[in-house]
C-alpha cells in the first residue's frame, strides 16, 4: 500500500531539539541519538535556546501548555509535534477538542510562520523505548504523520525511518485528526499496511463520523 502523498527521499536531519523531557521526550533523545544525530533535550521553554538552533524541534510537552510556546523564536523553524489532548491532564479544552480541526492544526496557528508537522505522537513510551528495529525487519512498525510542506514531510519521514520505524503519510496536517488519541492507530503496535489500514477506517470509525459531519457542516 503507497502513502497517499508521495514525498522524495531527503536527507536526515543532522540535529534535533526535543522540549520535553519526560519519558516520551527522553526516549526520543535516545533514538535520535542512536540515529547519529546530535540531540538538544529541555525540559522548559527557559533552556529552549540549545533547542530551537536545532535542524528541527519537537515538541514533547503536554498539548494544554502549548500557549507556553515561544512562538516568535520558533518563526520559520521546521516543528514536529508529538503533543496530545488529555482532558484528565488538560482539562476540558474546547479549542483542542474542536472536530472541524486537527490539534496540529490549533498549534501551527498559535507558532505563526513554523513548518509544522505532527509525528511521534501515537506510540507509546514503550514503543518507542524498545520497539525500534533497523528496516526490513519484519516486526518494524510504522510511525504516521502529516504536514502541508512536501519537503518538511520528507525531513521528518527521514528521522522516522533513522530512529527505527517505518514512516507513514497521512495526508495534509489536517489528517493528523486520524491518529490523535481516541483513534484505532494511536497507541497500536502495527506495521505499515496495519497502520495505513487503520488510517482508511477512521471515517468508518465513530470518531471519523463525527469529525466527518462537523466539517461538512463547517
Amino acid at each position: 500500500m503507497s502513502d497517499p502523498v508521495p514525498y522524495a527521499p531527503a536527507p536526515p536531519l543532522a540535529s534535533l531539539g526535543i522540549l520535553g523531557a519526560g519519558r516520551v521526550g527522553k526516549a526520543l533523545a535516545a533514538r535520535a541519538a542512536d540515529a547519529g544525530v546530535a540531540v538538544a533535550l529541555a525540559g522548559s521553554a527557559d533552556d529552549i535556546s540549545p533547542v530551537v538552533a536545532a535542524d528541527a524541534v519537537v515538541l514533547a510537552i503536554p498539548l494544554g501548555r502549548y500557549r507556553s510556546l515561544p512562538a516568535e523564536r520558533l518563526r520559520g523553524a521546521l516543528v514536529i509535534d508529538a503533543m496530545n489532548y488529555w482532558w484528565e491532564l488538560d482539562g476540558a479544552r474546547p479549542d483542542l477538542d474542536d472536530p472541524t480541526t486537527s490539534t496540529s492544526q490549533t498549534v501551527a496557528a498559535f507558532l505563526e510562520g513554523a513548518r509544522v508537522v505532527k509525528a511521534l505522537n501515537h506510540l507509546s513510551a514503550y514503543a518507542l523505548e524498545n520497539l525500534a528495529r533497523r528496516a526490513g525487519e519484519p516486526e518494524r512498525i510504522a510511525v504516521a504523520l502529516a504536514g502541508d510542506d512536501q519537503a518538511d514531510t520528507a525531513h521528518v519521514a527521514a528521522l522516522i525511518d533513522a530512529m527505527g520505524f517505518d514512516p507513514i503519510v497521512a495526508g495534509p496536517l489536517a489528517e493528523g485528526m486520524r491518529f490523535e488519541p481516541g483513534t484505532e492507530l494511536f497507541g497500536a503496535d502495527a506495521d505499515r499496511d496495519e497502520a495505513r489500514l487503520m488510517l482508511d477506517r477512521f471515517w468508518d470509525t465513530q470518531r471519523g463520523r463525527v469529525v466527518a459531519r462537523a466539517r461538512a457542516a463547517g
